[in-house]
């Protein structure tokens, strides 16, 4: 037996479809989760791919989320603000919903919000930047979490990980993207952490008591640390503002007291904005989108790298020869799809 086991896209795509049908979500929540996870898998995110099924299934099963949500557009006419009720369901079809009208308002106006309500967050936020990206336009991400986080000198969990996100349009290239959560690391990073039985970096995390540890267990039990210290608690803090009370949609804090867990994916709200550089830069000398890329070019020249550019490597080795996984991964592939909501507690 072979430790791993390459699969294309395709063949991917149509073993995580069938696990989501089979536990009972329809064709608008199934494409639109299969389609973030297997990106996931695609560009080497791992924390991001696979690994997110049984959180997605166990948050089903809980109740806690709609898998049968179908998202409502309310295209606020004449305004510059776009809305999708996700109707419970997962932000993911939600946003392919609203995104038509949200890059159209944009053009119109220069610039556009999507403001999506009552949903269930679901991995990355790139896959959301890259779509906005696709239109010709910037985008800038965001959405809160649950209570992981202490705001620098704190000591309990008040902010979520709450992730932000920005890409920027380019020609002949991939667009300029990065996603990162405004804790030292990603939740997952963590979970993943401890189910190898790897020690964490030290400045992660807290304890239950507000001391330093690396222990991944203890950090799941006590708090995630912001990164950048109170630069990032601030960035943090205005998720918060702008993706959950500015949307009248609930707080980290809120996330956690609905859920009564983080094992599950969180409920909150979500804001995209959408930017048109051609309106912006309407009247003035230059090309925004060419003089982006001397910037870029002038960033490469030094030896730096720009983001995400590892991540469009592995993406476009996918693309051609499939992903691999480990045989552990393909059992609980297997798993999932015999026993549905059955095989998560």
């Amino acid at each position: 037996m072979t430790d791993t086991v390459t699969l294309s896209l395709a063949d991917l795509t149509a073993r995580v479809e069938t696990i989501f049908r089979r536990a009972g979500m329809n064709a608008a929540q199934t494409r639109a989760l299969t389609s973030v996870i297997v990106a996931g898998e695609r560009d080497a995110c791992k924390s991001h791919g696979i690994y997110r099924i049984e959180g997605a299934l166990r948050t089903v099963k809980a109740g806690k989320v709609n898998p049968l949500a179908e998202p409502v557009l309310d295209a606020g006419e004449g305004t510059a603000i776009v809305r999708v009720d996700a109707k419970g369901g997962f932000a993911n079809p939600a946003f392919e919903l609203g995104l038509p009208v949200l890059a159209a308002r944009a053009r119109e106006l220069g610039l556009a919000a999507l403001v999506i309500n009552d949903c269930t967050h679901f991995s990355a936020l790139w896959p959301e930047v890259e779509a906005v990206t696709a239109q010709g336009l910037s985008a800038m991400v965001m959405c809160p979490s649950y209570a992981t986080v202490a705001p620098t000198g704190g000591n309990k969990p008040l902010l979520g990980t709450n992730p932000f996100a920005f890409g920027w349009p380019r020609a002949d290239a991939p667009p300029y993207v990065f996603d990162f959560a405004t804790s030292v690391a990603a939740r997952g990073e963590i979970e993943l952490h401890r189910r190898a039985g790897k020690p964490l970096p030290e400045g992660w995390a807290i304890d239950a008591d507000g001391n330093p540890t690396t222990d991944p267990e203890a950090a799941l039990e006590g708090a995630m640390l912001p990164f950048g210290g109170h630069k990032g608690a601030a960035i943090g803090t205005m998720i918060e503002l702008l993706a959950a009370i500015m949307i009248g949609d609930l707080t980290s804090p809120e996330v956690l007291d609905y859920l009564g867990t983080t094992t599950l994916a969180p409920f909150h709200g979500e804001l995209i904005l959408a930017f048109d550089p051609a309106r912006f830069a309407a009247g003035r000398p230059g090309n925004p989108l060419a003089r982006a890329e001397v910037l870029f070019e002038a960033i490469v020249g030094q030896g730096a790298r720009l983001p995400s550019q590892r991540r469009f490597a592995a993406r476009k080795i996918s693309e051609s020869q499939g992903v691999t996984l480990t045989a552990a991964e393909i059992a609980g592939l297997d798993r999932l799809t015999a026993q549905g909501l059955d095989a998560v507690a």
